[in-house]
């Protein structure tokens, strides 16, 4: 069982209304996701945020998490209607596990063809699975998938190389039966974050603009077909919103500071 402490969910609760505000501001109008990054954070923390009708908010149900084995040990402690995202390092060793998680809402870091081959084929395999064990059920859906595009050129980073790299994957995602191709995604360099503002652009999420309208045109995808921009992050999410994102990950600012993975613990 997963228990709330209340203090600390009324901390969490002020935390993340401060967020969604600043988001709102930025967005004006706009619908932009927010996902909560929760990794090496306990479930107890999750469930506050989930639960926070007392503190008068609507729950928060995206999360994301940077670690496969710590993502499938939460989805299994908590909730169903979770919509989780594994945001971390995709290896190709993560993908059986991750794509067989029931509540798995988006992929946000495929980088390769083997990686995405994998999730629709896992994926497809659990779809089936699951509807002839229990066909009364409402079957998984299929896997959102962002494609993740090196858009600073650092090797230290994962994703495509922007151009045919990125068209080529873009295209293959797109037709995969078992996945559903949501858009692109970018790091980006720590530099350019930091002295990001809704007034300073990001080199690296104009790159990513150019690249999603690139794939639209490349793909031929019709004028009502929309992919997102997931960029920006706690140092940089005001800014990634005003340059057109769709989608931003947040963590230590609605969290605090995370604790060294070997002093995480799952559930306090």
């Amino acid at each position: 069982m997963v228990d709330v402490d209340p203090t600390r969910a009324a901390a969490l609760a002020s935390q993340i209304k401060a967020v969604s505000e600043r988001i709102a501001a930025v967005g004006k109008g706009r619908n932009v996701r927010l996902v909560a990054v929760s990794k090496l954070k306990p479930a107890n923390d999750v469930l506050a945020l989930v639960q926070p009708q007392e503190f008068g908010l609507k729950p928060q149900l995206h999360f994301g998490e940077n670690y496969a084995q710590e993502l499938a040990q939460k989805a299994e402690l908590l909730p169903r209607n979770i919509q989780w995202h594994f945001i971390g390092g995709l290896q190709s060793g993560h993908c059986k596990n991750l794509a067989k998680i029931p509540n798995l809402w988006c992929v946000s870091s495929v980088d390769t063809l083997k990686k995405a081959q994998l999730l629709d084929r896992y994926r497809g395999e659990f779809i089936s699975a699951f509807s002839s064990s229990s066909p009364e059920s409402p079957a998984p859906e299929k896997l959102n998938i962002h494609v993740q595009v090196n858009t600073s050129g650092e090797e230290s980073k994962s994703g495509c190389a922007p151009g045919a790299e990125t068209v080529e994957l873009c295209r293959a995602v797109e037709a995969a039966p078992n996945l559903h191709f949501l858009g692109l995604m970018t790091i980006g360099a720590i530099a350019r974050s930091v002295a990001t503002t809704p007034e300073n652009e990001n080199e690296d999420f104009v790159t990513l603009r150019e690249q999603r309208d690139l794939v639209l045109r490349e793909l031929g995808l019709g004028q009502d077909r929309k992919l997102e921009l997931s960029m920006g992050m706690s140092e940089d999410f005001e800014g990634a919103i005003a340059m057109g994102s769709d989608e931003v990950r947040i963590g230590s600012t609605i969290f605090g500071t995370r604790p060294s993975k070997a002093e995480a613990k799952i559930k306090e």
